[in-house]
């Protein structure tokens, strides 16, 4: 799922986008509300256009007000989230009245920005879902539902990314054979990302912790060693 970030402070744009791809976000930046406006154009022109959309208000040479009037003059659905020093209430009445979806404040916590992003893609994907993907898919005792970015064991509710989610499917389509690192990598990371044993066991790891009963004997993701992981289903 791709996002466009609108933001002229390179450190905030940065952050954000190292934030989001860790999340399993394809990122796409944009210095300046015309770069942004191109940069929008061109992947619309070629299919290939963003998601959701987060824009700085502040901005040289198109700010964010006037960018978000443009998108919606294109698209009345594309998810719009304001980040923004601008904090007085008739500012925030503004953006949410030219069509955004969501306001969130500078400074800002990395939990609340994955928070709300969560929201709005877990919105995303419940209006594209189909069927099957809304009663989600059975692995051992949890239930996983890829249109609410969620599984549920025993009632409980675990909150998922999108690489977190990429992942599960892809052992579930392919239950008892091994998915080699490179494979992993491929197709929950994507062919561009210069693969790290580090960042994959890591991720798995943290990924264990919140859906195995017993993340020190895994049921669902098991280590293979020298060849990668499997879940035999």
């Amino acid at each position: 799922m791709k996002i466009l970030i609108a933001e002229d402070d390179l450190n905030i744009r940065l952050g954000l986008r190292d934030l989001l791809e860790a999340e399993g976000y394809d990122c796409l930046e944009a210095a300046d509300g015309e770069q942004a406006w191109a940069l929008y154009q061109e992947k619309i022109a070629a299919q290939t256009g963003p998601a959701l959309v987060l824009l700085d208000i502040m901005m040289p040479k198109l700010d964010g007000y006037a960018l978000c009037r443009r998108i919606r003059q294109q698209d009345q659905q594309l998810p719009v989230i304001f980040i923004t020093a601008k904090s007085e209430e008739i500012d925030q009445v503004l953006g949410l009245e030219l069509g955004a979806d969501d306001y969130i404040k500078k400074p800002f916590g990395s939990r609340e920005v994955v928070a709300r992003i969560h929201a709005v893609t877990r919105r995303c994907l419940a209006q594209t879902a189909t069927e099957s993907a809304q009663s989600g898919f059975q692995m051992r005792d949890l239930r996983v539902f890829p249109d609410q970015l969620r599984a549920e064991r025993a009632g409980q509710k675990i909150d998922l990314s999108l690489r977190d989610l990429s992942i599960l499917q892809l052992l579930h389509r392919n239950p008892g054979r091994v998915l080699s690192r490179d494979e992993l990598f491929d197709e929950c990371w994507g062919r561009q990302y210069l693969p790290s044993s580090r960042t994959l066991d890591q991720h798995i790891s943290k990924l264990r912790k919140a859906v195995e009963l017993d993340p020190q004997s895994p049921q669902i993701i098991q280590t293979v060693h020298g060849m990668g992981y499997r879940y035999d289903g």
